[in-house]
This record gives C-alpha cells, structure tokens and sequence, in this order.
C-alpha cells in the first residue's frame, strides 16, 4: 500500500511545464497529469522582498485553476528562485545572459528558494524551502563549455544542479538536493500525507 493512498480521491495536477518537477513528483509514486493550460502574469509586486518571491507565484499559478469542474482536483504548483546578494536570477534570456549569470554565482553562496502552493476545494497552503549553494570558481571556458553544451536557458540561475555543473562546481549544498532542483519532495510529501 502506498504511504499516499489518502490521495486516491484526487485528480492530482501538476501546473508545471518543468521536466525537471515531473520527474521529482513522480518520486512519490502517485498517478497525477500535467496541465499548463492556465499560463499567469508572473509581474511580482514592486519591494517585494526577494525570498517571498516564489511563494507569491505559485499562489498565483494555483489561484489560476478553476475547481469548480468535475472531478476532486488537487493542483500542485511551485516557482523556484535563485538569489545572490539580495538579487533574483530568474531564467536567462539567452546564452549570453546565462553565461553572465554564472560568472556572477563563480565562487559565491546563492540562496535557492522554492515556494509550493497545494490546492483543493477544501484545502490551500503555502509554504518555501530554501537551500543554499555554494559555487567553486569557475573559468570562462567552463561556463561556455556547460552552457553550449546544456542550455539551461529554462532554469532559473542558468544552471541545473543535476548537470555537469553540480559536479564540476558545486562545492557544497545547505538544505535541500531536491528542492535545488525545483521541488522540495520531502516537505511536499509531509504535506500531503496530512490532507
């Protein structure tokens, strides 16, 4: 029997498009669908401080959901940031930025938070988990070989943890592989096994 069998009476939904977050709640071995069928104005209010960020998003992405269809829906959202001094690296335009992105995070300690929004007829909560990483230095050569070769232009930071970077130039990890990534799956299945 599965730990989440308390799920059976959803029709669980993951409102993301990212590959990397499919995989990860597939970790939980529930039966859920992607749906990105709702796309959001991601405009994040003007002061908002960096780290509340994520969690004011996938609040936004939920929020978008009818529930009012048929079935027992449960949406699952998340937006993941990364953060170097008080700043949010978001997802690079291009090559070019990515490459500026990770001459900026070389040698430093960024902070990467995820916020997740749960939503059912019945039920919404939010919360963030935020993991810190620390780069080793990295040459010119390096970034350009890891962004030709990856393109991590869908990932916020320009950098996937579970790619050659993480190997080559990620020194140490504070918190949470698996929310780096883009989803904390541990505290996501604490929540839903409460509900």
């Amino acid at each position: 029997m599965n730990p989440l069998d308390n799920l059976s009476v959803y029709d669980i939904i993951l409102a993301s498009g990212s590959p990397r977050r499919r995989e990860l709640l597939g970790l939980l071995d529930i039966p859920f669908r992607v749906d990105t069928s709702h796309p959001v104005d991601e405009t994040v209010p003007e002061g908002m401080a960096p780290e509340l960020v994520p969690a004011h998003l996938s609040t936004v992405k939920a929020m978008a959901y009818p529930l009012d269809g048929p079935g027992n829906p449960l949406v699952i959202t998340a937006d993941t940031v990364v953060i170097l001094d008080g700043e949010v690296l978001g997802k690079p335009a291009d090559e070019a930025a990515a490459i500026a992105m990770l001459a900026m995070l070389a040698g430093k300690t960024q902070k990467v938070v995820t916020g997740v929004t749960i939503r059912s007829r019945e039920h919404t909560e939010t919360w963030s988990c935020m993991s810190e990483v620390e780069f080793g230095q990295l040459s010119q050569e390096e970034i350009e070989y890891y962004v030709k070769k990856y393109r991590p232009l869908d990932k916020a930071g320009a950098y996937g943890i579970q790619e050659w970077i993480g190997a080559a130039a990620i020194k140490e990890i504070r918190g949470s592989f698996y929310n780096v990534m883009g989803l904390p799956v541990h505290r996501l299945y604490r929540a839903l096994k409460e509900l």
